[in-house]
């Protein structure tokens, strides 16, 4: 493992910079160019460690998934139905996205899989997507609590069905919707809440029918079965659950000015800048545009030093569900409570987030609480002190969140290992000491990660 050290930044931030590629985009944008007939050209692809294994898993499913010299990546397609059987695991590391959504894929295919991966993702629970995926005729061997290593008999026949989500999950939508493109028949999907819609909006960009309606049950997601899907260029804008991290950084330390360009602005995405504006942070959208259907806009943030603690209710959960980690850090150095109801989901991410941010944010020297799905986070109007060393439990938004606090404490703030950042955010330590913050591996001079960069 190694270890990274945050110290205060030197003074206000600045730069105009661009994120990696959405995470969530750039998993589907390989699904379905492989499902598609002819070529898609993918630019601004995600490179990071979940989104390459994806693209692994799709060449071994029979797909030619290439990348030019020019950085686009070009997926040549077999048709709907049409994949292969793998010869070998399906190894999707720490892709939970990945992972369930490419099980929607296979479930629809006459062809046996077997999943796994690494050692967060093999404890993370895959019977929520199990279940209509049984339903609609797939078979499935896993080890106990339906946990990865797993193996997947996909359903000659695939069944449509009228699946109603328990809990609001875009994941197990997207793995409904996906095993529905091979069934011969309307696959609806009804969700309580709205989650974020990446998948409706990609299907309708391949050719493939899909209707969307709000109903008294909630939100009613139909998709007909049997489309075919034709090739189509993708341009994957910046991912606004990574743009969080210099966006905080930013609005903790006062006087700083940075933009952030070509940020996904969906609007079940969003609920981060919402949140944020509500506690009078100086955030800004410029050049407002739409980009294979998905809104992208530039974002400039002004750190004036005058967040202040609200109520964030449990329905906007679905839509800033992966920034509550760098959220709650905010909120420490914000003035007043801040109070976030409905975290439930937080306990099956890559981590148990909500303990792990509680945890962290107490030995920052933080005021927090947790009482079932809320969590409590105090603030007087000035950083924690920080001089914690955090367990990152191999989640990468926990270890940069706190990379991220450190930036405005006292006392330096280090994690214990920066490996798991690579899975959603290459260059995530250039990119952020570009702007002015002060991360280094212990040992190395202030603000320089060392020779080797970011793992």
């Amino acid at each position: 493992m190694t270890a990274l050290r945050s110290a205060a930044a030197r003074g206000p931030l600045a730069g105009d910079i661009t994120v990696p590629g959405d995470k969530s985009i750039s998993h589907r944008a390989l699904m379905l160019g492989s499902l598609a007939v002819g070529e898609t050209a993918i630019t601004g692809l995600l490179e990071g460690e979940d989104v390459l294994r994806t693209a692994t898993a799709m060449r071994a499913l029979g797909a030619s998934v290439t990348q030019h010299p020019d950085g686009v990546w070009h997926v040549r397609g077999v048709g709907v139905g049409a994949l292969s059987e793998p010869d070998e695991v399906l190894d999707m590391g720490n892709a939970g996205t990945g992972a369930r959504l490419l099980m929607g894929v296979v479930a629809a295919h006459p062809i046996t899989a077997f999943f796994t991966g690494d050692a967060s993702l093999v404890r993370r629970p895959m019977a929520r997507v199990m279940t209509p995926l049984r339903q609609m005729g797939a078979t499935f061997l896993a080890r106990s609590g339906d946990r990865l290593p797993l193996g997947l008999r996909g359903a000659a026949s695939p069944l449509p069905i009228r699946y109603r989500l328990p809990v609001a999950s875009a994941q197990v939508k997207s793995a409904v919707l996906l095993a529905g493109l091979n069934t011969a028949g309307r696959t609806t999907v009804v969700e309580p809440e709205p989650t974020r819609d990446h998948t409706e909006l990609m299907l309708r960009h391949f050719g493939a029918t899909v209707e969307v309606e709000d109903g008294p049950e909630g939100r009613v997601v139909s998709l007909v079965g049997q489309p075919e899907l034709t090739g189509r260029p993708v341009l994957v804008p910046g991912d606004p659950s990574s743009a969080a991290f210099p966006i905080a950084a930013a609005l903790l330390v006062e006087g700083s000015d940075v933009l952030v360009r070509n940020v996904g602005l969906n609007p079940l995405r969003t609920g981060l800048l919402t949140t944020l504006q509500e506690m009078g942070a100086a955030i800004t959208i410029e050049n407002a545009r739409t980009q294979a259907g998905e809104p992208v806009g530039d974002l400039r943030i002004r750190g004036t030093g005058s967040l202040s603690g609200i109520v964030v209710p449990a329905s906007r959960a679905p839509s800033m569900i992966d920034e509550y980690p760098i959220l709650a850090c905010l909120a420490a150095a914000g003035r007043g409570r801040t109070v976030m109801h409905g975290l439930g989901e937080l306990r099956v991410k890559e981590s148990d987030r909500l303990a792990a941010v509680a945890e962290g944010l107490a030995a920052c020297g933080a005021v927090v609480a947790v009482d079932g799905d809320t969590l409590t986070v105090e603030g007087d109007g000035h950083a924690p002190d920080g001089g914690g060393h955090i367990a990152t439990r191999l989640d990468h938004r926990i270890a940069m969140a706190f990379l991220v606090l450190g930036a405005a404490t006292r006392l330096p703030v280090t994690i214990d290992d920066e490996a798991a950042i690579a899975t959603s955010f290459p260059g995530f330590v250039e990119l952020m000491n570009g702007i002015g913050t002060a991360i280094a591996r212990p040992g190395d001079g202030p603000g320089e990660a060392g020779p080797a960069g970011p793992a």
